[in-house]
C-alpha cells in the first residue's frame, strides 16, 4: 500500500474512535443531565458534598508563621544564639543560607487569645483575630519543594513538575459548570503593599492551567484595569446584534470542522466562543461595584474601592460565588522576607487582614459560608533562623518546607480549632503531619470528590491531583 494510503487509513481509524468515543461520552452527558434534573443524581461527585465552592487566598513568597499563627513564645531566651543541631538534623537548606551559622531570631509581634475559643494569634491579624472562632489553623502543613517556583507549583497542581492541572481545573472537570455565563474557574491577582516592592518573584498562567484536561477547564485571569477579561468589548462599529450573528456563523463552520475531525477541542473552542459572547454581558455586571452599600465597602477596608487591591478582589471574590463561580483564587505577593521582615509584613497583613476577615464575614451574613470552603495559605513557611542584619526588631527568614500555618473557613470545616503542633523552635512537626496533598484531598472531599477517583488518563498514567502517593482526608478538622 502507498505510505499515502496508509496514513489516511489510519487516520480513518483515528477518526472513528474519536467518534465512537465522543458518542458514549454524549450519551453518558445526556443520561447525567437528564438524572440531574429528575433530582435523582448529585452532580458528578462521588458522595454528599458539604462545600460548593472554594476560594483560595494564596500568599505568594511564603508568610512566616512564626510572625502571624505559630507562636513561640519562649524562643526570646534563645534570641542570637545557634540552632541546635539536634533540631536541624541536617536538613537541606537553600544556597543563600548553606553554610552559614543558623542564629535564632524570635518574632517580635505579641499573640494574645481571640475569640471564645482563645486562640492566639498576632497582633499583625487584628482583623482576623475578629473572627478566630470561624478559622481552623492547621500548624504542621509540610511540603517537598525548597524553592519558590516548584512550591508554587506543586500546592498549586499537585507537583513540582510544571504542566499538571491546577486544582481549579480539577474542579471544573469533575463537577462541571454552574453559572452558564460565567467561567468555572476565576483567578485574580492582587496588587500588595506599595512598600514591599523588592524580591518578589512572577506569577505564571500554569498555576490556573489544565495542564493535559480539556483546555475549557483553565483559570481565566481577570484585568485590574481595562476589560476585565481581554478582549471583552466588541471593537468599534461592532453591535452585539452582529456579533451574535459572527459567532452562529463561526459556530456553524466548527461544528462541520468536529463531525470531520472529532477533536474535542473543537468542542472546547465552540463551547468558549460561546461563553466569551454571555460573558460580554454577565461580567461588567459583576465588577461594577457601585451597587455596593457604603458599609459592606466599609468593611473590607479603605482599599476596597482601588482598582487591583486585595480588599476588591475580596469583594468580588464574594459576588462571584453569590453567582456560582467554583472556584476563586485570589494571588498576593511581596511574601518573600529575606531581610526587613517586621516592616514588611507589617504592610502585607495590612493588605490581606481586614479583607480576609470582611469575607469571612459577608459570606457568613449572606448564608454563603456553610457552602463555601476559604484557603488561605503560602508555598512554605519560615526559618526561626534569621537572615540578613539581626536584631529583635529587624531581621529576616529563609525558606523552611518543613512546617508551616495555613488556615481554612466554612464549606464544612470545624471553626475556633488549631490542628497540629510543632517543636518549641517551629521546626519540626511533632504531631499530625499534614502533606500538601493531604490538603488538597481535603479540599476535594469537602467538595464531594474521592481524590482517588477523580482521574484522567494522560501518558499512561491515571493522573490525579494528589500523584501516586498515599493522601489522607484531615478528617479530625471536619463537622
Amino acid at each position: 500500500m502507498h505510505p499515502i494510503e496508509q496514513f489516511q487509513q489510519l487516520d480513518n481509524r483515528r477518526r472513528f474512535l474519536r467518534r465512537s468515543a465522543m458518542g458514549l461520552g454524549s450519551t453518558a452527558a445526556a443520561s447525567l443531565l437528564a438524572q440531574v434534573q429528575a433530582g435523582t443524581a448529585d452532580a458528578r461527585t462521588h458522595f454528599p458534598a458539604k462545600a460548593k465552592r472554594v476560594i483560595f487566598l494564596f500568599m505568594a513568597g511564603a508568610p512566616s508563621q512564626l510572625d502571624l499563627f505559630d507562636e513561640k513564645p519562649d524562643l526570646h531566651r534563645q534570641f542570637n544564639k545557634p540552632l541546635p543541631a539536634s533540631v536541624s538534623n541536617g536538613q537541606r537548606v537553600t544556597a543563600m543560607t548553606k553554610g552559614k551559622e543558623q542564629i535564632v531570631a524570635p518574632s517580635m509581634f505579641t499573640f494574645a487569645p481571640r475569640g471564645q475559643s482563645g486562640m492566639r494569634m498576632s497582633e499583625l491579624l487584628p482583623h482576623l483575630g475578629g473572627v478566630a472562632d470561624d478559622l481552623c489553623i492547621i500548624k504542621s502543613l509540610n511540603t517537598d519543594a525548597i524553592n519558590h517556583d516548584p512550591a508554587k507549583t506543586l500546592f498549586c497542581t499537585g507537583s513540582q513538575i510544571p504542566g499538571k492541572a491546577s486544582l481549579g481545573a480539577w474542579l471544573s472537570y469533575g463537577l462541571g459548570r454552574m453559572n452558564q455565563n460565567l467561567p468555572d474557574f476565576v483567578v485574580l491577582n492582587s496588587a500588595f503593599w506599595t512598600g514591599g516592592t523588592g524580591n518578589v518573584q512572577a506569577l505564571y498562567s500554569r498555576l490556573w492551567g489544565s495542564g493535559f484536561l480539556p483546555s475549557k477547564h483553565q483559570g481565566v485571569s481577570f484585568q485590574p484595569s481595562g476589560d476585565p477579561v481581554l478582549f471583552l468589548s466588541n471593537p468599534a462599529g461592532v453591535t452585539r446584534e452582529s456579533r451574535q450573528k459572527m459567532l452562529h456563523l463561526v459556530t456553524k463552520l466548527n461544528q462541520q470542522h468536529l463531525a470531520e475531525a472529532g477533536d474535542p477541542e473543537i468542542q472546547t473552542t465552540i463551547a468558549q466562543q460561546e461563553m466569551a459572547f454571555r460573558m460580554q454581558a454577565s461580567v461588567p455586571e459583576l465588577t461594577d461595584l457601585s451597587g455596593e452599600p457604603e458599609h459592606i465597602l466599609d468593611m473590607y477596608g479603605p482599599e476596597a474601592t482601588k482598582s487591583g487591591s486585595f480588599a476588591r478582589n475580596c469583594l468580588l471574590a464574594r459576588r462571584m460565588v453569590e453567582r456560582d463561580v467554583r472556584f476563586v483564587q485570589l494571588f498576593h505577593r511581596g511574601w518573600d522576607h529575606h531581610v526587613g521582615l517586621p516592616k514588611k509584613i507589617r504592610g502585607q497583613a495590612y493588605d490581606v487582614d481586614q479583607p480576609a476577615a470582611a469575607l469571612i464575614k459577608d459570606l457568613k451574613q449572606r448564608g454563603l459560608l456553610d457552602e463555601t470552603l476559604i484557603v488561605f495559605g503560602g508555598e512554605f513557611g519560615r526559618t526561626t533562623y534569621g537572615q540578613g542584619q539581626l536584631q529583635r526588631d529587624n531581621y529576616g527568614r529563609d525558606h523552611h518546607p518543613r512546617c508551616f500555618s495555613v488556615w481554612l473557613a466554612g464549606g464544612g470545616v470545624k471553626g475556633g480549632m488549631t490542628y497540629g503542633e510543632t517543636d518549641e523552635y517551629s521546626y519540626n512537626i511533632i504531631n499530625n503531619p499534614v502533606h500538601i496533598r493531604d490538603l488538597n484531598a481535603t479540599i476535594l472531599h469537602q467538595l464531594g470528590l474521592d481524590n482517588t477517583k477523580l482521574s484522567f488518563p494522560f501518558r499512561g498514567l491515571d493522573q490525579r491531583l494528589t500523584g501516586v502517593e498515599e493522601a489522607h482526608v484531615v478528617k479530625d478538622i471536619l463537622t
